[in-house]
């Protein structure tokens, strides 16, 4: 690829999900350059599941949203390929099975090093390995930003750590509200 050729910029994906309670879930996805500056930004219509696909799908229903639905969805719309994709919501991570690009679930400075964001409906039909609430979690840190990829995906962390590396400044957690917002106000006028 040509230096010119947008494919080839170091770019940061940073994927979320927001819960309506009536409109159900919407992903917002944003790619930034190493200044922070918006390249891309996409988001979904609202997907809310009905009763029957809440009980056919039991308790992959909200990985099969988040990762598949959403996210596959939104990373598949960008043009550029980031980096590493970032996300603030655990259950984003399912994303990972979807895409070749490296994911790390961003944690708030006040959650402990051990401490998994979990989604409060995860449901508590079946106790096997697969379906327990909550991912295991490798955690790791890049600059003042702590990460934490899923363990069976831990050749993530590495990968991650080294091409962030040169970005150790940069706020990952900053470009959230941005997105949240963005959605916000892109639903706002499509309502109007």
């Amino acid at each position: 690829m040509s230096h010119g050729d947008p494919k080839s910029q170091a770019t940061l994906g940073f994927l979320t999900v927001l819960e309506h309670e009536q409109q159900g879930l919407v992903g917002g996805y944003l790619i930034l350059n190493p200044s922070g500056r918006p390249l891309e930004f996409h988001c979904t219509a609202p997907i809310k599941p009905n009763r029957a696909q809440q009980i056919l799908f039991g308790p992959t229903l909200q990985s099969y949203l988040y990762g598949e639905q959403i996210g596959q969805t939104l990373l598949s719309k960008g043009s550029l390929e980031p980096l590493a994709v970032c996300t603030d919501v655990e259950l984003a991570l399912s994303v990972r099975d979807y895409v070749a690009l490296p994911v790390a679930l961003v944690l708030g400075s006040d959650e402990k090093p051990d401490a998994a964001v979990t989604n409060p409906q995860t449901s508590t039909w079946r106790v096997d390995a697969p379906h327990r609430p909550g991912l295991h979690l490798n955690h790791f840190t890049v600059g003042r930003n702590r990460l934490a990829v899923a363990a069976d995906r831990d050749a993530d962390r590495q990968t991650i750590a080294g091409r962030l590396e040169s970005l150790e400044g940069f706020d990952l957690s900053e470009p959230f509200e941005r997105i949240r917002e963005a959605v916000e106000e892109a639903h706002k006028g499509g309502r109007a």
